[in-house]
Order: structure tokens, then sequence, then C-alpha cells
């Protein structure tokens, strides 16, 4: 990663801090901010988990109404921005999914990439940086089905249920698996 591509990552993790601040302290411009800047993804993820497009609309509102109310919960030294706000898109799609009663579709998440517009955002500046970097380095360092577990959990959206349905593992084995991958990857990125 560059030094100027470093700094605008930087930059961006910054400004969503602030909004975020901002929006904790009531300021719907704010809130309009961070949904400009973080809603393409957001609805992509949505989208991806929830599989259909007016659910994920209504997923994305949901999202927006509590990063409202939850603002002030938000730590910028436990997380990024984008990463806290990709959480709660993450939680709402699996409840919303779970509260249907529908099964889970199974397109991949390369299905949401049209879906998102082209400008480069928070999230896509610190995947191709260093944080990604260091990330990746410390889930390959983590055990394998712990480093699976963390990926499919975290990244493809599937919920601990469905890990342990897919690995044929009780939920809390599945939970375990999870909760030391996390313990090592707090560890290693501590160092």
């Amino acid at each position: 990663m560059t030094d100027r591509a470093a700094d605008r990552a930087r930059d961006e993790r910054q400004q969503l801090t602030a909004a975020l601040r901002q929006v904790a302290g009531g300021s719907e411009q704010a809130l309009r901010e961070v949904y400009s800047r973080t809603s393409a993804k957001l609805f992509g993820l949505c989208l991806r988990i929830l599989g259909d497009r007016s659910e994920a609309e209504d997923a994305l509102q949901e999202i927006y109404l509590n990063v409202w109310r939850k603002a002030g919960s938000f730590d910028p030294q436990r997380a990024s921005p984008i990463t806290w706000l990709a959480a709660l898109a993450r939680n709402r799609a699996i409840d919303r999914l779970r509260s249907s009663g529908r099964p889970r579709p199974s397109e991949p998440i390369d299905s949401a990439l049209g879906v998102a517009d082209e400008r480069p955002d928070a999230l896509s500046q610190l995947e191709s940086g260093e944080e990604r970097g260091r990330l990746m380095n410390c889930v390959s360092e983590l055990e394998g089905r712990q480093a699976q577990a963390i990926r499919s959990a975290f990244f493809d959206g599937f919920s601990y249920f469905e890990l342990a349905e897919r690995a044929k593992v009780p939920l809390g084995t599945m939970k375990s698996w999870i909760r030391r991958g996390l313990i090592g990857l707090r560890e290693c990125l501590e160092r």
C-alpha cells in the first residue's frame, strides 16, 4: 500500500469515526454522511445474506435506525467504523432471515459485487491496506478449523448455527472454535 493510499484510508476512517460521534450527538447531517459513505456496501452485505432485494432494503433502513440509536456505543478502540457498521448489518440481516423462516440463499458473496457502486469506499481501502494484510496473516496463524469458521462467519455472513450444521459439529463446539479463534486474532493483532 502506498503512503497516499494509507493516508486516504486513515482519513476515511477518521471521518467516519467523527461522523458517528456526531450522530451520537443527534446530528441528522452526520447520519446522512454515514449513509452516503457506507450504504452501498451494507446493502450488498444484506443482499448477500437475505437473497431478496426488498428484504435487503428493509434491513438497510433498520440498520440506519439502529445506527441512530446506538452510535454512542461505537468505540473506535475496539473496531473500525466500517467493521462496526458491517457487524450491525450482518446481525440485522441474519435476524430478519431467521424471523422469516425462509431457507438461507446459497449464492456466493461475489453476487453482491454488482450492487455496490464503483467508488472506492472505506472498506475497499482498508481491504487493500496494511490492516487487511495483518488480519489475513493473523487468520492464517490460527488452527485450520478456527480460521475457516471465522472466515465463514465474518467474511461470508454465515451464522454459528449454519456453520455447525455444515461442519457436522455441535453448536457449542462451533462457538468455542470461533471464540478461541477470536482470542488468537486479538492476541496476534496486539503484537
